[in-house]
């Protein structure tokens, strides 16, 4: 008897990618933690007396310069600092003052609020950055302390110090200014947006005024009469969001394709082309903006045209109807940022490597194949991070709205127009009404909302989750 054994074919599952490492980076042998822990008393006395430790390893000049701070910042705080803060805590301006000066009263006008909040917070950041001058401190004591030991008892001198910033250190040279302006320029503006999000500060208070804990957002999340409710701020956010996408992909999609047509091997004139958009993004944009919007009012050049050509019988509700209002306005950006996309698109169209289109028309894609599984992934993967920077410029985006609708059509008594964003409300809430609080709450909430929306899409993007090529 015979015994058949039919052979089959063992199918391996397919393993699973490996996800990959981030980059192991050594942490610094010269940490505070070691500084406190394995230092000597003179190192772990720095945090108390700066630069103690520098000195005792004759590193004079780093030792006075941080002695200098530190006796600077005790008398700053001691003459000015320390009052700056407990009128923050108050928040009170002060009043007018008058004063008797050879016999006339002289007046005198008295702090407003804003300044007193300002400088508050001025004072409170500097404290902050004091703490990391300590951190240092001690860390720049304990590094002396070891390359001392390591050197027969001499720590590298300030020259030596200074040669080592242009050279071996020379990355914590050049990001020491822009991390300064980063902290002056964005994050203190930062923090003092937030904090005028806790205060009273309207136009009802615009001198003095006082914190509300909580109120500004309970205002804004209510649905109470006013210029701000829930109602209002969903609606606005709802557009802000519709806009944000439609201008970005619809710009996106129309200026890869008109890339294309300048790029295919049949199309004439291709330099011609490019500079016929490049000189339309030359033309100031407030310009074009400003034209538009006076040739789209009911008595402007577009309506009456059209009504002498008898094509309607009645001007068309570009800025007067929401639904018109809104078409518009996205149309009319397409106009201004698709010669944008277009120069950006071009140069990573000549960039895509031809052996990928080889290697699919020997498998016998057809031209829909090849864009649809070569250049569209190909451009998806290098330019998401543009996508998202553009979109969130999109929901910033002052300029398009304001100079073209201003927001219109807007509602009697309400304080945000159909077409109006988060930013251009914003801005009608504090510049027009001067509701600064109310202002700032809704930025505080577009923050929040950008950097959701954000990070969300750029960790599910192909170039965060694989930065080492194109697959």
């Amino acid at each position: 008897m015979s015994v058949t054994i039919e052979s089959r074919e063992i199918v391996q599952p397919s393993p699973k990618p490996r996800r990959r490492k981030k980059d192991y980076i050594q942490p610094s042998p010269y940490s505070f933690s070691k500084g406190m822990s394995r230092g000597n008393i003179f190192t772990r006395l720095s945090l108390v007396i700066f630069g103690l430790g520098n000195i005792a390893h004759r590193q004079f000049v780093k030792g006075a310069i941080f002695l200098a701070i530190e006796v600077g910042f005790i008398y700053f705080m001691a003459a000015q600092g320390s009052a700056k803060i407990g009128a923050l805590i108050r928040l009170e301006g002060t009043g007018q003052t008058k004063t008797k000066v050879n016999g006339f009263w002289v007046y005198q006008a008295g702090q407003p609020s804003v300044v007193i909040l300002l400088y508050g917070i001025s004072t409170i950041v500097l404290c902050l950055a004091f703490l990391v001058v300590a951190w240092v401190a001690v860390r720049s004591a304990y590094k002396a302390q070891v390359l001392a030991a390591e050197n027969d008892g001499r720590a590298p001198n300030f020259m030596q110090d200074m040669r080592s910033l242009t050279n071996v250190n020379i990355q914590t040279l050049l990001m020491s200014l822009p991390t300064a302006g980063i902290a002056v320029f964005t994050v203190l503006p930062l923090v003092f947006m937030i904090t005028m999000a806790f205060t009273s500060y309207d136009s009802n208070h615009v001198t003095r005024f006082g914190w509300v804990g909580l109120q500004n957002f309970a205002k804004v999340f209510g649905s109470g009469a006013g210029d701000v409710n829930i109602q209002l701020f969903m609606s606005v956010l709802a557009w802000t969001l519709v806009w944000a996408f439609f201008a970005t992909f619809l710009n996106y999609f129309l200026g890869m394709f008109m890339a294309m047509i300048i790029e295919r091997k049949g199309t004439r004139l291709k330099g011609f082309w490019r500079a016929c958009f490049s000189m339309s993004i030359a033309v100031p944009q407030f310009v074009s903006l400003l034209v538009m919007n006076t040739m789209l009012q009911p008595s402007g050049a577009i309506n009456r045209l059209l009504q002498q050509w008898g094509w309607i019988d009645s001007a068309l509700p570009f800025f007067t109807d929401a639904t018109w209002a809104r078409v518009t306005v996205i149309v009319i950006n397409l106009w201004v940022g698709i010669p944008y996309t277009i120069m950006q698109v071009t140069g990573i169209l000549q960039n895509i490597p031809g052996e990928l289109y080889e290697a699919a028309r020997l498998d016998g894609a057809n031209s829909w194949q090849l864009f649809r599984n070569v250049t569209m992934p190909y451009m998806f993967f290098v330019m998401t991070p543009y996508l998202i920077t553009t979109f969130t410029a999109n929901v910033n985006n002052f300029n398009v709205i304001y100079l073209l609708s201003n927001g219109d059509p807007t509602p009697v008594g309400a304080s945000a127009g159909k077409t109006d964003l988060l930013i251009t409300w914003l801005y009608k809430l504090t510049v027009d009404k001067s509701n600064y609080n109310l202002g700032a709450v809704i930025g505080i909430l577009t923050f929040i909302v950008l950097a959701v929306v954000s990070l969300v899409a750029y960790r599910s993007s192909g170039s965060y989750k694989n930065e080492e090529g194109f697959q």
